[in-house]
């Protein structure tokens, strides 16, 4: 179903595959690395998820955005995407929380989208090719001349989009009714004091902070590239190692920092990038993978227990890498056996290539934020 006065809009792929669909969002022209997502739910999540900057992502569920927009949902501050590409999108939403259809939202945030086109051979051709470049476009209608704008861009691999999406300035995390957002009935018992836990911004969801703060944590957010000395000086009593965007190893402040944060000792916890980089000041290498792991139901797991999660990422650490005499592999991605997590032997570090703070997806994993809390209860009887 069109829009009223629908505007054709044109997909091309650096390949040079085309498609051809009609506009939504905003007018113009919008390059960036095409992906796909597999949730059937939570596009508002993944739109601002910091971890999408500089991609254009492809939803493979059919219809897209039936219950609108809401302020409460966003993962940041505005959408992190460069484009959104879709089967069917719905201009009339009915969501008693909506309060905005996802194409105003869009426009307002100046995001382009094209709909119209078959997602299914998309998401077949990204599988099958990998996840390359693509441009967006309702100005550029000649295929022949978006492509070259398309190949003129920059690859993901190498490239630091950390700076893009961190915070400009130091912030304590406060949200009045992180309650609303319990995944639990009943939730561990607080630390009489709670434990002070820096987390580094390289491109952190909001869902994240809530979960910290849920299990009785005060949280400090810090830009990516503050010093590991900046960053004890707060006296934490963990740090934590947040998602974001781009190539983990073009990150090389972050990694610098993680490196020297080691020599501390103190309880660190990674997710996604965080996991990334944290290895990568263990002495371990990444690798970009061919079109990455992007929805709510990736199986992860080492033994018997496996945990469904929520993913996205498009690089991952290389197992023989790993310094085996320090680190071990805890989880990987059931789907093509790469590392989902590790930690180390004897020291209070260890990190997951996964969302276990969820929004969107499910809450397997949550036991992971009350397992960084024990471990700074332990670390802190240790001292």
């Amino acid at each position: 179903m069109l829009f009223s006065g629908a505007q054709p809009a044109l997909l091309v792929l650096a390949d040079g595959t085309v498609y051809r669909g009609w506009s939504f969002g905003a007018m113009g022209t919008t390059i960036g690395e095409v992906v796909f997502n597999t949730g059937m739910t939570g596009y508002q999540e993944v739109l601002t998820d910091p971890s999408y900057c500089g991609q254009i992502v492809t939803f493979t569920y059919p219809e897209l955005g039936n219950t609108g927009v809401n302020p409460e949902d966003d993962e940041s501050g505005r959408p992190q995407v460069k484009g959104a590409i879709a089967r069917n999108v719905c201009d009339r939403p009915s969501n008693w929380r909506s309060t905005q259809s996802l194409s105003d939202y869009l426009k307002h945030h100046k995001i382009p989208g094209i709909y119209g086109i078959d997602t299914r051979a998309l998401t077949r051709k990204i599988r099958s090719s990998g996840a390359m470049n693509g441009g967006i476009s309702t100005e550029i209608l000649d295929p022949a001349e978006l492509l070259m704008r398309v190949q003129a861009a920059p690859s993901m691999a190498g490239l630091n989009l950390v700076k893009e999406v961190t915070t400009a300035a130091p912030y304590e995390w406060f949200e009045p009714t992180v309650t609303d957002w319990e995944f639990q009935e009943t939730m561990p018992t607080p630390p009489s004091k709670p434990f002070t836990v820096v987390a580094i911004d390289f491109g952190i969801k909001k869902n994240i902070l809530r979960r910290l703060a849920s299990y009785g944590c005060r949280v400090v957010v810090v830009p990516a590239d503050t010093p590991a000395e900046k960053i004890l000086s707060y006296n934490p009593d963990g740090i934590f190692l947040s998602n974001g965007p781009g190539d983990p190893s073009a990150v090389t402040e972050g990694i610098a920092t993680a490196k020297a944060l080691l020599a501390s000792q103190k309880p660190i916890f990674g997710i996604c990038m965080g996991h990334q980089i944290l290895g990568l000041s263990l002495g371990a290498d990444t690798f970009k993978l061919k079109f990455g792991h992007r929805g709510l139901n990736q199986p992860a797991g080492l033994t018997q227990h496996v945990e469904i999660t929520s993913q996205n990422h498009g690089f991952a650490i290389e197992a023989e890498s790993l310094p085996n005499a320090e680190v071990e592999i805890t989880h990987l991605n059931l789907n093509d056996r790469t590392v989902a997590g590790l930690r180390h032997k004897t020291l209070p570090f260890f990190s997951v290539q996964y969302h276990p703070e969820a929004s969107p997806g499910p809450h397997d994993a949550d036991y992971l934020f009350e397992k960084f809390v024990q471990t700074m209860r332990e670390s802190q009887a240790s001292a």
